[in-house]
């Protein structure tokens, strides 16, 4: 039985979710994940998101990226018609396309500002997520999953916050510039049975 199943609460229709460069987590939601679920996605931009409250406000692209904001270079999502099987599925997806594995880092990208992190919104999406990643996990330590750099699932899970967009230039980067830089992949094509 999934997680979706056990609770029939309303879900919060956006979440905050940092896997590394925003770019990739951008083209892989925006594109990919729609391909899976068409429609499902009713808006999405690139941007900022610090786990502390009292984070410096609308910090610049420029002082994230040194790294000593606290901020996590993140894809603010928000889901068209949203139920808790759709957020479990993107979830589930969110592990495929990076490595949760390696703290503050993915691939040449390293720092705070890259870490795997998924800011919720309400206890609902708090309880899946955690479960999602313990999910991975289990699979990590049951050798179901073998892709990825290290044995520890890193993913950062809390509260969200205020969402600061990046500039417009940033946005569907990879959209606009094909061969522009992306250190995602797929790590692992689907989510394993466990």
């Amino acid at each position: 039985m999934t997680v979706a199943a056990t609770n029939t609460e309303p879900i919060a229709p956006t979440l905050a979710l940092g896997a590394g460069c925003y770019w990739g987590t951008e083209k892989f939601i925006k594109k990919d994940f729609q391909k899976r679920f068409p429609d499902s996605i009713k808006d999405a931009k690139v941007g900022f998101m610090s786990p502390d409250p009292n984070a410096k406000k609308n910090p610049s692209y420029r002082e994230v990226c040194s790294g000593i904001t606290g901020y996590v270079e993140v894809l603010f999502v928000e889901l068209n018609n949203p139920t808790e099987g759709l957020y479990e599925e993107l979830m589930k997806f969110f592990f495929l396309f990076h490595d949760p594995t390696t703290k503050n880092r993915q691939g040449n990208d390293a720092g705070t500002q890259y870490a795997s992190y998924v800011f919720t919104n309400g206890e609902r999406q708090t309880e899946i997520a955690t479960k999602v990643a313990q999910d991975v996990q289990t699979a990590l330590d049951s050798g179901k999953i073998t892709t990825y750099s290290r044995k520890k699932v890193e993913t950062l899970i809390s509260p969200a916050n205020t969402f600061y967009p990046a500039h417009e230039e940033h946005q569907e980067y990879l959209m606009k510039n094909p061969s522009g830089y992306c250190n995602h992949y797929y790590r692992v094509r689907e989510f394993p049975e466990l």
